[in-house]
């Protein structure tokens, strides 16, 4: 059992649940409220099952825990609060000869162990006293319903710590909500409790206990101990007279003498904590896999958007789009018009060297060209960053796990980041750089040949350029002639120096270039999405770790019981 729970503790320590979604907030307090649990007490309890019984005392503000405490030990081990919210440590009251089981190792591992008041709520005081007897030791923890948080947290983490809870209210606060949700979590876990109706009026003790009798039946308490402590007026120490205690402490120490009523309370809180857990494990399971399904989908919805601009990009880069305005005017004024391109439209099958000759261009036209594509491409590339981040935006916004990490990002995801025209500019001058390299490496045999001369490298790389456009050749209407008619100049140049095949081939390795080249431009702008997602660290294989670590405690509480029952 103590390896099973170990294992369940650090499948839920890694049951993360960053993600925002309807009930989230409610599963992350149960799993902590579980993590703590096993960490403070029952894993502990197990490891020391015959380490004293610890009785703590918990209830509402006012209702005299603390002159109780030190009325049950017989002198000052803990202050009462005058002034409200008080903020102070737990107080640990036990035999001296018990002190060994209340080391760092042992009980609420996370708080300080301190032999002096102290304000920290961290620190946890240990005060030995005789009047505790052997095997008993009663702990003080602050308001359940304290104004102040810390104090609030810090009275379900002691009570979540304790075998038997000692609650503690008044004949003024007994109707309280907040000390009945806390009874009420007590019933289900089948904690033991017993109930301190304190600071009666005399004449109010049988109409407020049988009132409170009958509240406690109706959830589930009825066999939880009732004591009754009537109005006394403390002495100089603080304490209540013997007499109005001494029901209690008799039954305190009547349990701490008998080992089997106190193996009996241990056993069905200790029972009650591990069902309790293991069945809550359940639904953090499922919650975790639902977080893995979100994180998946949130991942696939930014993919699939920026994936879809590169598609569009390259479709647009393909089909003439690009072959319109700057790039077709200045296009035409490095290979001119007329003549050539009319004979090209109806005599496609001219020699190439007709074609050849007509070419009137120079080299600083071939640049504008040049800067004209790279305008076109920096345009093509901004407008479509701009869509897949305001598509991803869209997408993440219909979840509320989308809506929170959208709101925890440094920056607008809704827009393309402020580097990218940056980076698109050298994108786009280093597939121009590729194609450069491309025509000169595949003209390294043919510098000197004139058709080679004639064009440059510069001249062939701007050719290069307009058929990996026209690749497609997707233009319609009145475009359709003049920039297919240039696309297919700009084929017919390159066939003329370097053969049908070698220009197909290089206009693949082209577009390919282009295409790398804008998958990793576009990954950076993926990634400000996509890292949000990764940053969570969700563990997939959580949700079935939780399950069996659960599966395997029932079979083993199962087992217990049946060799109870034999």
């Amino acid at each position: 059992m103590l390896t099973a729970l170990v294992r369940l503790r650090g499948a839920l320590q890694d049951a993360e649940l960053p993600l925002d979604a309807p009930g989230i907030a409610e599963l992350r307090i149960a799993r902590n409220e579980m993590v703590d649990q096993l960490e403070d007490y029952v894993i502990p309890r197990l490891m020391t099952i015959d380490a004293p019984l610890l009785a703590v005392v918990g209830g509402s503000t006012g209702a005299g825990k603390s002159t109780l405490v030190n009325s049950l030990v017989g002198r000052r081990v803990t202050t009462p609060g005058v002034l409200r919210p008080t903020t102070r440590s737990p107080v640990l009251v036990h035999h001296p000869d018990d002190a060994e089981w209340f080391g760092q190792d042992r009980l609420l591992p996370d708080l300080e162990r301190v032999n002096h008041s102290t304000n920290d709520p961290d620190a946890l005081q240990l005060v030995a006293a005789e009047s505790i007897p052997a095997g008993l030791a009663i702990l003080d923890a602050p308001d359940v319903d304290s104004v102040e948080i810390r104090n609030r947290q810090l009275a379900a983490q002691l009570l979540a710590a304790g075998d038997l809870w000692l609650f503690v209210t008044s004949a003024a606060r007994y109707a309280d909500q907040v000390p009945w949700d806390f009874l009420k979590r007590a019933a289900e876990r089948s904690t033991s409790v017993a109930i301190v109706l304190d600071r009666t009026p005399d004449e109010a003790v049988e109409t407020v206990s049988t009132h409170l009798a009958r509240m406690l039946a109706a959830r589930g308490l009825k066999d939880s101990p009732l004591f009754t402590v009537t109005e006394g007026k403390v002495d100089d120490e603080g304490l209540l007279p013997p007499d109005h205690v001494a029901e209690i402490r008799a039954w305190l120490h009547s349990l701490a003498a008998d080992s089997g009523a106190r193996g009996a309370v241990v056993k069905q809180t200790l029972d009650g904590a591990i069902r309790t857990i293991a069945r809550g494990t359940h639904a953090v399971a499922d919650a975790v896999a639902e977080q893995v399904t979100t994180a998946d989908r949130l991942r696939t919805d930014a993919d699939r958007a920026y994936d879809e601009s590169i598609a569009a990009i390259m479709a647009a880069s393909a089909d003439g789009t690009l072959l319109r305005g700057e790039v077709l005017a200045r296009w035409q004024e490095f290979v001119g018009t007329g003549e050539l391109l009319k004979s090209l439209e109806t005599k496609v099958g001219w020699l190439r060297d007709r074609v050849v000759n007509a070419v009137k261009g120079k080299p600083q036209q071939a640049e504008r060209v040049t800067v004209a594509v790279e305008s076109g491409l920096e345009t093509l590339i901004l407008e479509h960053a701009e869509a897949a981040a305001e598509r991803a935006e869209a997408s993440w916004q219909q979840l509320a796990a989308g809506q929170g990490l959208l709101a925890s990002a440094d920056q607008d995801l809704g827009r393309a980041s402020r580097e990218l025209r940056r980076k698109a500019e050298r994108a786009v001058r280093d597939w121009q750089a590729d194609v450069l390299e491309m025509v000169r490496t595949e003209g390294a045999d043919k510098r000197t040949t004139a058709r080679f001369l004639a064009f440059g490298v510069n001249g062939l790389s701007v050719a290069l350029m307009v058929v990996v456009f026209a690749h497609t050749a997707g233009v319609t209407g009145a475009e359709a002639g003049i920039a297919g008619g240039s696309a297919v100049l700009g084929q017919k140049l390159l066939e003329a120096v370097f053969g049908d095949q070698a220009v197909r081939d290089l206009a693949e390795r082209a577009r390919r270039s282009l295409e790398k080249r804008l998958t990793t431009l576009f990954q950076d702008e993926r990634l400000r999405y996509v890292s949000l997602v990764d940053a969570l660290q969700l563990k997939p294989a959580v949700p079935d770790q939780l399950r069996d670590a659960s599966r395997r405690i029932d079979d083993l509480r199962y087992a217990e019981s049946k060799r109870e029952a034999e």
